[in-house]
């Protein structure tokens, strides 16, 4: 039996307290991940945390009217309940994931979670029998279904189209800055600067493993010092590029991958249809580096494919001119 399942209790099987206290611990919840929200895009996104305070207000609202409630039927203990005690409910992300999410999945997680919390009040309504309850959670559902009109309002207040359109500029651009500038230049490094050293050995040894060995090194290898590198140069906090562990997993991983690209397929043990294969990799990995650069750092395609084209023909042909010598 999983761990921590075998106690949770089936919804049908929650009494008209129960269900009460559920939906206050709810709200309460969501009230403090829209703040969260707030704080972590206030300083970036002032505009949009005002929009997330007024829905951790709504959700206040909500509360204090089911608290009101619950003291009228049930008095003032409230039982202890939670998303997580009750098989089979909605649940919210945890919290280390919340905070790395950018604005536009905030906006959208936010719709998630009035969606789900409608759903909810609707079957918490249809399970109740109790005639001020039941007004209580239908008008709760109701109100749930109306908070993107209610978000839409709070944009309007505090969110105008200039404001709108500036911060998700801003946020496209730190991510930009946070994970494609740092990405792309740990792929240009691993897919570039370790062709040299896989078919300079390739042709020299004409040993697939050999090569592949060689390869996995150099990717694994450039991978780390490019992610340290990234990390350590520059915080972030100046630049304004982000956080610096960000970028530098970006970079690390993304330098790996693309050596490890036309590193892989020397794990094939027939030298020339391993190299052919390696080599239409290295044309693929070369073209995503010219479609990304164009894509995200607006470089003209064609001139974008020459540059990086051109500079991986040159470090091949030196690789493999010297392991051919």
């Amino acid at each position: 039996m999983v761990p921590g399942f075998a106690n949770r209790r089936r919804f049908s099987d929650l009494t008209e307290q129960e269900i009460l206290a559920l939906a206050i611990s709810s709200e309460e919840d969501d009230a403090q991940i829209y703040r969260l929200y707030a704080e972590r895009l206030r300083s970036d996104f002032p505009d949009s945390a005002l929009v997330f305070d007024g829905m951790a207000a709504e959700e206040d609202g909500h509360r204090t009217a089911l608290i009101e409630l619950h003291k009228k039927r049930f008095g003032t203990v409230i039982p202890l309940i939670r998303r997580e005690h009750v098989s089979g409910f909605y649940a919210r992300s945890p919290v280390w994931l919340i905070e790395n999410l950018g604005l536009e999945r905030m906006r959208a997680q936010a719709r998630e979670m009035e969606q789900s919390a409608e759903a909810f009040y609707r079957k918490a309504a249809a399970q109740t029998t109790d005639a001020d309850t039941r007004a209580l959670l239908g008008d709760l559902a109701a109100a749930e279904a109306g908070h993107d009109k209610k978000a839409g309002q709070l944009e309007a207040a505090h969110l105008g189209q200039d404001e709108r359109a500036r911060e998700d500029a801003d946020a496209h651009r730190k991510f930009v800055l946070t994970w494609v500038q740092p990405g792309l230049a740990g792929l240009m490094d691993g897919s570039v600067s370790t062709l040299a050293p896989i078919f300079a050995t390739a042709f020299a040894t004409q040993d697939t493993h050999t090569t592949f060995l060689v390869g996995l090194a150099a990717s694994v290898g450039a991978g780390i010092s490019m992610g340290f590198t990234e990390a350590a140069h520059d915080d972030g906090v100046i630049s304004g590029r982000g956080s610096p562990i960000k970028r530098g997993f970006a970079s690390g991983i993304m330098t790996m991958v693309g050596g490890l690209g036309h590193a892989l397929p020397y794990l094939i043990t027939d030298f020339w249809t391993a190299t052919i294969i390696a080599l239409i990799v290295v044309f693929i990995e070369l073209w995503a580096i010219a479609w990304i650069q164009n894509k995200f750092m607006e470089t003209p395609f064609m001139r974008a494919a020459f540059q990086v084209v051109l500079g991986g023909a040159l470090v091949f042909a030196a690789g493999a001119l010297i392991g051919g010598g």
